[in-house]
């Protein structure tokens, strides 16, 4: 095992090579949704492809803990904070590319656009120019690189619905390409992406509609959205759907609507977000998801599966990749 010391000359020596892109024990956790949690011990910012480049040639073969933020709205930081390197993308993946639609086009039809992108930018983007296909994606707060990754979805479909093919690169290693698909084995909430691996593009696949009758569909979505999810420091939905449940409706069931923990607080509005408070701990929202984890098992005997990413936590899944937490290999 290195010691502490020696993990901090790693990354001291890594920021210097990156230069300016690179903070050392930058705040993670106000960059998140929950805004709550630590720092990262480096935090690199890309802003376009030829800065990718040049950060790969530092991080190749270093094999340390390694985690890709995007909005950070799937994502709940320790607040011992995170021993490894962040990656977060710039204005330079940003992109939207739309089909031409003169009448000479023909199908496939194909939305282009960045990894950084926002999903309801996105979404918005392609209802304004008449293009269907993407209207469910105004609810889903996260970056195009991100839903790739997660398998993002909701209003009856998902990335795994609509993704053509993607562009990838591997952080740690000498791999990548633009592949079809198939290639991700896509599941529910889930892809075969590595936690190593940066989404840089995405191409889905759109049909012709009417500009009027998709901004209704965008604008039902948010009207939707509002009157039946919370606002405010949380990641949207905090666990899976069991098969054929819900498990909004089993922490209902379960009497946890509303139960606090030290700054977090189970939803009173919908069961299956849990609220941070500000200036909170992300140690409580950790906490009370095991909490209702437990409480849900011990009602009904269903083992809710959490859909939110935990960073830096050293009792269960990272999210990262490489090394356990506070070590370097």
């Amino acid at each position: 095992m290195v010691s502490l010391r020696g993990v901090a000359r790693r990354y001291d020596a890594l920021a210097a090579e990156l230069g300016a892109r690179a903070v050392r024990h930058q705040p993670l956790g106000p960059l998140t949704t929950y805004g709550v949690g630590g720092t990262a011990e480096l935090l690199v910012d890309v802003d376009g492809p030829g800065d990718l480049d040049a950060v790969r040639a530092v991080l190749i073969g270093s094999d340390l803990p390694l985690c890709v933020v995007g909005r950070g709205s799937n994502l709940l930081v320790a607040d011992a904070g995170f021993c490894g390197v962040a990656v977060r993308l710039g204005p330079g993946f940003s992109s939207v590319g739309l089909p031409d639609r003169g009448p000479a086009a023909t199908a496939p039809f194909v939305v282009r656009a960045g990894a950084a992108t926002p999903l309801p930018v996105l979404a918005r983007q392609a209802a304004d120019a008449g293009w269907a296909g993407l209207t469910w994606a105004v609810g889903v707060p996260g970056t195009v690189g991100g839903a790739v990754r997660m398998n993002a979805g909701g209003h009856g479909s998902d990335v795994a619905g609509c993704l053509r093919r993607y562009t990838w690169v591997d952080l740690l290693r000498e791999e990548g390409g633009t592949d079809d698909a198939s290639r991700l084995h896509f599941a529910y909430r889930s892809s075969s992406v590595a936690a190593s691996q940066l989404v840089v593009e995405a191409e889905f696949d759109v049909s012709r509609g009417d500009a009027a009758s998709e901004r209704a569909e965008v604008a039902a979505i948010v009207r939707w959205r509002r009157q039946h999810q919370p606002g405010g420091s949380n990641a949207g939905s905090v666990f899976t759907n069991p098969p054929g449940d819900s498990a909004g409706r089993l922490i209902e069931e379960a009497g946890l609507k509303g139960f606090r923990l030290g700054t977090a607080q189970v939803s009173e509005k919908h069961a299956n977000f849990i609220q941070a408070d500000k200036g909170g701990r992300a140690d409580d929202v950790r906490a009370l998801m095991e909490h209702v984890r437990r409480a849900v098992f011990a009602h009904c005997g269903v083992t809710l599966a959490a859909e939110v990413r935990l960073l830096g936590f050293q009792e269960d899944e990272t999210g990262a990749v490489g090394a356990t937490e506070g070590t370097v290999p």
